[in-house]
């Protein structure tokens, strides 16, 4: 019996033995190679974000007409979302009510699913830079 539980523990040992150098045997180094020019744009594209002002931001329009049905939809928008600031524009020859200020798209998006469900003629656009 004794041999038995003499090789139980020897098996024992070797296994886990084995096992630990297995697991330290997964460290590697790992090497990156890419395209000289990936930091110069990736500076680029940041310099681009950091100086992107309101008017590069998009919004979405709520309603294009006449000047009294701007006002009072101008003033509905207001009640039914306060979070998000309308404003009116003229444009020859409509008024215009431009809602929100969103950085990305997708939170345009987001906003835009809420409002089309109150003014179903909304969408989304990115005002043109004033000279």
């Amino acid at each position: 019996m004794k041999p038995l539980k003499l090789k139980i523990k020897l098996l024992r040992t070797f296994v886990i033995v084995i096992v630990t150098n297995f697991c330290y045997a997964q460290e590697g180094k790992v090497t990156i190679n890419q395209d000289r020019n990936i930091p110069t744009l990736l500076k680029l594209k940041k310099e681009m974000n950091s100086s992107e002002n309101d008017s590069e931001r998009y919004r979405i329009q709520i309603y294009s007409g006449n000047r009294a049905k701007a006002e009072s939809t101008q003033e509905e928008f207001t009640d039914l979302f306060p979070d998000w600031r309308a404003t009116l524009q003229y444009e020859t020859p409509n008024f215009k009510i431009w809602a929100g200020n969103f950085r990305t798209r997708l939170e345009a998006d987001r906003a835009l699913k809420k409002i089309k469900a109150e003014f179903p003629t909304a969408f989304i656009f990115k005002p043109k830079k004033s000279s």
